[in-house]
């Protein structure tokens, strides 16, 4: 028996179980080897090669020197890497992960994007074998990253849309904008098809409808790239697409991001894979790499499916790119070191901060025969393919960089139509909207006035949970839109988050849902939806002063709001809007004629649940289901039991997750310690600590119950990496009670990751009182101590771990 268990890697920590529809007694390898002659078949387009270009190409190679050919091979993100560095290191890529802005300006301006780009494109131009770097971008639902930019709804909403030709425009207005940053390739679109909507990118995906996933894949990559035409690059206003993530990303079990899926061919085939023919039929330039598994195998190492699939059978002929240090997660392989990745089929490393370490392995790899040169030619040619088409090879260079494209009106004007057909309707008893003309309205809840409720993820920063309205000067929060609405046609209108009033309204609008968020963060227990402190009540109290209440709810997903539903008059499925509020009060508001701008036009792109239960096997709103004014109906009780222990898995289970203090808990801190986001596996998926001296940090939050937790054996799991050792007691405490773990923490080498476990009862027989406890995790130790932290939650494990020693008082 040992308390501690160590694992030298996470994703080592994969463990397999077979689905019914696969023979549980093949190896894994077998399992997630994919027959091509099953799959569809597709080609890219004759226009992406040309005989002229691929001699040119083929003139390149024969004058690269191997380091040239291996610098082609790597991606650095802009946060590690200087233009100067490119005189030493002749990298084929460069690109802005969703934290890092040019010298170091998260709101940098357009014109700002285009010189630093074009700094990095000087220098790459002037060194090596003169070919220019491709520089990349998530520009995933707009050109995201920039303050004024034109911020259109999320995939899920524009699943809900259910229009085609809506796509293709939105798609070209990006492209423009990101052009106009003198950018040219953005890691969209996202063609998941999500299966079970607990995971946090579900929003990413447009539906669980893989038809509908592949007319939108064939629609966006339309919109961004335009149509490829023989012999000639895309125009200066149009940019490479990325078909992503290659693949199942959407199929995990119970959605765990960068998770496991564990299914047949037949259905990863059928559901997963129709947007990418769709894709690459239009010409979509390059594809991305999913982090998932298929069937306990790491798509970035599955040569099966990157090239007898994806090159094969579906005729690819672009690149494919690997997602943030993904290739790390190999068998095998580091963030650092990854040969198997390129001979799978990966062309193009993601090696955002681990650039110089892979440039330095892969070109020992192919010098000493482990990457065969054939293998990096081809690697290479793709590359450099992709950069003539976007002209970015030659003498005559597509030249990019307009910045009065960013936030053009026509692009906004395509948003506010993109919002207003997003929404979708599900109960509006007693036709209480549209909201008619000279009513007093009142906006209410905590999105109210909050664009980075409305907005998501994935804006400005990667998380997108300090976007401002002032980011956005172009845009409105749905609030004061709808409050401009009301006013325009003669009524009243006041914002109040609390849904506090003077004067009785006729009509609250209550705008509420979840907080921004993207991978990692994201990823939930249940579909419940736990409403704010005093939310429910407020809008309780609202019903029983007569007012009618209409409920805008903000997600990334359909959730279990029984309750909520059940306390409106009116419920709207508003997804991820975006910044053009505009879009959402051309539907709700009654203009001087007494008819809104606009009618529901959306419809569910996922079931709507009935309880908190994920997948959905009973939903309360199937897919495609949506009111409108033409459409009326009367909507009875709903259920409002989750059916899930909801103070159990909302306070009782996490504390940590990926490196972020999990809600309702908080990171209590002082100068003794300091802490920053770091990857372990993948981007800013933990947190280090470094004590400057002696001290403590802690988790604090709400007392809630251990006692079920103790009863049935769980452990505090904490998943961790020692960074640096100092002499001195290193310890954990949990409520009243304090462990000495210093024999643990040091019973590895600097470096490795660890999961350390100490049994709930260990913490009970050191005095711990489990019945209320506030202090989950306090963690003390000497000066000079670093440790990265991942995940701290409990887990049950049974009762066979030793418990450390109580701490010297």
């Amino acid at each position: 028996m040992q308390m501690m268990r160590s694992i030298s890697a996470f994703a080592l920590a994969l463990s397999l179980s077979v689905p019914s529809a696969i023979h549980a007694d093949a190896p894994a390898t077998e399992l997630a080897k994919a027959n091509p002659a099953l799959w569809p078949k597709s080609a890219s387009p004759a226009a992406l090669i040309s005989t002229k270009t691929e001699a040119e190409i083929g003139d390149l190679l024969a004058k690269m020197t191997l380091e040239q050919k291996v610098g082609q091979l790597v991606q650095a993100d802009i946060s590690a890497i200087k233009p100067e560095d490119l005189t030493r290191y002749p990298l084929g890529s460069i690109l802005a992960g969703g934290n890092s802005g040019p010298y170091g300006d998260e709101r940098a301006s357009a014109a700002k994007w285009a010189q630093m780009v074009e700094e990095f494109r000087k220098v790459s131009r002037g060194s090596g074998a003169g070919i220019p770097i491709l520089f990349g971008v998530d520009a995933v639902h707009g050109h995201s990253n920039l303050p004024n930019a034109t911020i259109f709804p999320h995939n899920i909403g524009l699943g809900a849309a259910r229009d085609p030709d809506l796509i293709m425009r939105i798609g070209k207005a990006t492209a423009a904008e990101i052009s106009g940053s003198g950018i040219e390739w953005t890691f969209a679109p996202t063609l998941a098809v999500p299966q079970d909507t607990r995971w946090g990118r579900s929003y990413e995906g447009y539906a669980a409808d893989p038809a509908l996933v592949a007319s939108y894949a064939r629609a966006m990559t339309f919109g961004l790239q335009g149509q490829v035409v023989p012999g000639k690059p895309l125009d200066a206003k149009h940019v490479a697409a990325t078909a992503k993530h290659f693949l199942a990303d959407g199929g995990t079990t119970d959605g765990r991001d960068q998770g496991d899926a564990r299914i047949s061919e037949a259905e990863l085939i059928a559901k997963h894979a129709q947007g990418y023919p769709a894709a690459i039929n239009a010409g979509a330039l390059t594809v991305m790499a999913s982090f998932s598994s298929w069937n306990g195998v790491k798509h970035h190492g599955n040569t099966s499916l990157l090239t007898d699939v994806l090159k094969g059978r579906m005729g690819f002929t672009g690149l494919v790119v690997g997602d943030w240090n993904g290739h790390g997660q190999i068998p095998g392989c580091s963030a650092t070191s990854c040969p198997e990745a390129i001979n799978a089929g990966l062309d193009l490393f993601m090696a955002p901060d681990s650039w110089k370490g892979v440039y330095d392995s892969t070109l020992a790899a192919a010098k000493d025969g482990r990457i065969p040169m054939s293998r990096i030619d081809d690697a290479v040619r793709r590359i450099v393919r992709v950069k003539f088409k976007l002209g970015l090879m030659g003498k005559a260079q597509t030249q990019r960089g307009n910045a009065a494209l960013v936030g053009a009106a026509e692009h906004l004007k395509i948003a506010r139509e993109a919002v207003a057909k997003s929404l979708v309707l599900l109960k509006n008893n007693d036709a209480v909207l549209p909201i008619r003309k000279g009513s007093r309205v009142l906006i209410a809840g905590a999105g109210a006035d909050d664009m980075a409720m409305q907005a998501g993820g994935w804006t400005i920063t990667w998380q997108g949970t300090d976007t401002k309205a002032a980011d956005f000067p172009n845009g409105q929060t749905i609030g004061r839109a709808i409050a401009d609405s009301v006013r325009a046609g003669g009524g009243n209108a006041a914002i109040s988050a609390d849904g506090r009033f003077e004067t009785k309204p006729d009509v609250a609008v209550v705008v509420v849902g979840e907080k921004p968020y993207a991978e990692f963060e994201g990823d939930v227990p249940d579909l419940a939806f736990r409403m704010k402190a005093g939310e429910e009540e407020m809008i309780a109290r609202l019903n029983a002063q007569g007012v009618r209440v209409v409920v805008v709810f903000l997600s990334g997903r359909p959730m279990f709001t029984g309750k909520l539903i059940n306390q409106a008059d009116a419920f709207v499925a508003a997804w991820l809007p975006g910044t053009q509020g505009r879009g959402v009060a051309d539907v709700l508001v009654a203009g001087t004629n007494g008819k809104a701008a606009r009618d529901f036009t959306g419809r569910l792109p996922f079931v709507w649940p009935k309880d908190a239960h994920a997948p959905i096997a009973d939903p309360l709103f199937p897919m495609g289901y949506g009111l409108s004014y033409a459409k009326q109906t009367t909507l009875g009780p709903v259920n409002e039991d989750a059916r899930v222990d909801l103070a159990l898995s909302s306070t009782a289970s996490s504390f940590v997750l990926r490196g972020k203090i999990a809600a309702p808990w908080r990171l209590d801190i002082d100068g003794a310690v300091s802490s920053r986001p770091v990857d372990i596996s993948a981007q800013e998926d933990a947190r280090q600590f470094s004590w400057n001296r002696d001290g403590m940090f802690a988790i604090n939050g709400p007392a809630v119950d251990l006692t079920p937790q103790l009863s049935a054996g769980s452990a505090l799991l904490l998943e961790w990496r020692i960074d640096e050792q100092s002499a001195g007691p290193i310890t954990f405490a949990l409520g009243e009670a304090t462990l000495d773990i210093s024999d643990a923490a040091r019973s590895k080498p600097v470096g490795t990751v660890l999961q350390t476990y100490v049994p709930l009862r260990c913490f009970s027989e050191a005095g711990a009182k489990l019945g209320a406890v506030s202090s989950p995790l306090r963690i003390a130790a000497p000066k000079g101590f670093v440790a990265t932290i991942r995940n701290v939650r409990l887990e049950a494990t049974g009762n066979d771990i030793v418990c450390p020693r109580k701490a010297a008082n």
